[in-house]
């Protein structure tokens, strides 16, 4: 039974549609992630199926009592109160039972108590009990501090919190809620990794159903089992992130091979027509025109759409700097009038061609870090050393290297002099920005679009080391994942400061974490995997363990996902076997049924209409092979764990 289903709707605002004719419906206990570039409209969507807009056409259906929560982005915030009061907002039903049950355990305690007070008290107190009183103090407390905050925090005044925390704070109050169904606008933006990994882990338990709007591919993968991609049409695919791009793909190859066929069987119409008109085989080319006027009318397919204004960017490097990029000796990190260092490292060697990721809570000192690698502040104590022809490339947090007055062109024109304005407007145009808006001024652009500038400036330094301080913020997906496979290809150094786990792990060949606990730094010589494992076995590396190098596009697993490896007995992996080798048999033969679907596609029947059923066919022939091999994947996947024991 679905919780909540929307018939054809769209939206528009004015003369600009925003989206049109969706339709989607949300089972219980679904786990879906809404993804698509920026100003598409996904946060529109969210906040009509919330009850929060009306769509210009079409009809949303709710449940019969559905208890909805929802997280906007950019969260209203109250300012009265403290942390802990927002967070019990939700539960204060329960907190006034709580209290008529000891006003009634009080009445109790006279002699003279009358029977239909004890028994009113076994009603409520099972109630209470029911409902978790007893432990709803403690849950409150997980929630909070799952969300990063600590026992001081939470009876600090909400004015004194940042907006970052007091959104953190409404996202505690929702999950307290305990709604049938969550709706969550970019719910990590304000998370460090911990955080996240804790949010991810509470959804996954959880017995209700979320849709997420979300940057984040690595809490996309953990958290969702169908991707809805708005483009601006509703796509459906299943499965988490990783195996959404390998089924766009798949489906982008099918439509581009459709469009291509019907245009080449279009055009030997074309042509026979043109030859044989007015010929003895007039009426045959009439015929063919017929048909061929119907197809274009009714059943023209349309080139398919794939990332709309991709990014072109590139790191070019001016040369090849000595092979010690960083060395420090007793370095402490801090501010001197501080009083004490942020945190302690040890003596750290970086070496030429490396990528360390560096990870810890928000708040430990990371961006501090760079800045003292760049000189830009003191050492706390000790000293950092640089190697020798280094060419540095800072992209900042905060994108404090743009002049919110500058024009885009100007602000490229800061770094190359004498690019001339029509090479500065082509340069720009491959990072999406187009026409008029090169001559928009910086402090008018969204923070994706602050992020695009910032790259499409350092991409200009001709770097051999890259110091990155959350590089992917704001970005779309289609952006991440070009940044990401240009990093990948980078053949300098990179010191990354990222909450990204999905950058991370794709890049990171050492992971330096800041412990506030300690107040220090701690290195790791691995990949984030290996780094998870070892954090999850609770033991340390050993100079013996595996350093694999980091994957390009790694893989990982459909929801439940962070389980611990499966331990197979000899008859278990002779069954999943047996179960490979029949998906594989079926696999085959519908190889055999696609490749001979294509065959009558090369030569197509002069009726339009079974050229289209033909393609039709072959779509969902070639969707069904997609599932098909997803199951192999998957089951392949799981006997390789089990034999890697």
């Amino acid at each position: 039974m679905s919780l909540l289903t929307a018939q054809a709707i769209s939206r528009s605002f004015g003369p600009v549609d925003i989206f049109e004719n969706i339709t989607l419906s949300i089972p219980h206990r679904a786990r879906i992630a809404i993804v698509g570039p920026n100003g598409v409209g996904k946060t529109t969507l969210l906040k009509i199926l919330a009850g929060l807009d009306d769509p210009t056409s079409g009809s949303v259906h709710r449940s019969k009592g559905l208890r909805i929560g929802y997280l906007p982005q950019v969260a209203v915030h109250q300012r009265q109160g403290d942390l802990w009061s927002v967070a019990i907002q939700s539960l204060q039903p329960l907190i006034e039972l709580g209290r008529e049950v000891e006003a009634l355990e009080r009445q109790m305690q006279d002699p003279a108590c009358e029977p239909t007070v004890l028994e009113r008290y076994g009603r409520l107190q099972s109630e209470f009990d029911r409902r978790g009183g007893y432990t709803y103090q403690a849950r409150v407390r997980q929630t909070l501090q799952g969300l990063g905050f600590e026992e001081p925090d939470f009876h600090r005044p909400l004015a004194q919190l940042s907006g970052g925390q007091r959104t953190r704070a409404v996202l505690a109050r929702l999950l307290l809620e305990d709604p049938d169904l969550l709706l969550l606008d970019e719910p990590s933006n304000h998370l460090d990794i911990n955080a996240v990994e804790w949010l991810e882990g509470y959804l996954r338990d959880w017995d209700g159903a979320v849709v997420i709007v979300s940057h984040d591919r690595y809490f996309i993968d953990q958290s969702a089992n169908q991707v809805w991609e708005m483009t601006p049409a509703l796509e459906v695919y299943r499965g988490n992130y990783t195996a959404y791009l390998r089924q766009r793909e798949a489906r982008y190859a099918r439509q581009l091979a459709e469009f291509e066929a019907q245009n080449e069987y279009i055009a030997r119409q074309e042509d026979y027509i043109k030859k044989n008109i007015g010929t003895q085989n007039n009426a045959q080319a009439k015929g063919r025109l017929r048909r061929l006027e119907r197809l274009l009318e009714d059943s023209r397919l349309t080139a398919p759409l794939n990332n709309q204004r991709p990014v072109h960017l590139r790191f070019a490097m001016a040369g090849r700097s000595g092979n010690l990029v960083l060395r420090t000796y007793d370095l402490e990190v801090g501010y001197a009038d501080e009083g004490r260092p942020l945190f302690k490292a040890p003596d750290l060697i970086l070496e030429r061609t490396e990528c360390v990721a560096i990870v810890g809570p928000n708040g430990a000192g990371k961006t501090t870090f760079l800045k003292t690698i760049l000189g830009q502040i003191p050492p706390y104590h000790g000293r950092t050393e640089l190697g020798a022809s280094l060419h540095i490339g800072y992209f900042a947090q905060a994108h404090e290297e743009l002049n919110p007055a500058n024009t885009l062109i100007e602000e490229i024109n800061r770094v190359m002099p004498a690019m001339l304005p029509a090479d500065v407007r082509n340069y720009l145009a491959k990072y999406g920005f187009q026409g008029e808006e090169v001559f928009a001024r910086v402090e008018t652009l969204s923070g994706g679009e602050r992020g695009r500038l910032a790259l499409a400036k350092l991409a200009l330094s001709d770097a051999n080391l890259l110091l990155l301080d959350e590089p992917t913020n704001h970005l779309d997906l289609a952006t991440q994942e070009v940044l990401q496979k240009v990093m990948a290809e980078y053949p300098g150094t990179i010191i990354l400061v990222s909450h990204d786990r999905y950058l991370i792990d794709a890049l990171a060949t050492q992971i330096w974490e800041m412990n506030p606990a300690a107040a220090e730094l701690q290195v790791f010589k691995g990949t984030w995997s290996e780094y998870k494992e070892y954090k999850a076995s609770g033991r340390a590396p050993t100079e013996s363990d595996p350093q694999p190098a980091p994957p390009l596009a790694p893989k990982k697993s459909i929801l439940p996902s962070a389980q611990p490896r499966r331990h197979l007995s000899r008859n278990q992996r002779q069954q999943l076997t047996k179960k490979i080798d029949a998906v594989e048999a079926v696999i085959h033969e519908m190889e055999t049924e696609i490749a001979l679907q294509e065959a009558r596609l090369a030569n197509p029947p002069a009726d339009p209409r079974q050229v289209a059923e033909l393609a039709s066919d072959y779509g969902k022939m070639r969707e069904e092979l997609d599932e098909k091999m997803a199951e192999w994947e998957d089951l392949a996947w799981t006997l390789q764990e089990a034999g890697d024991e």
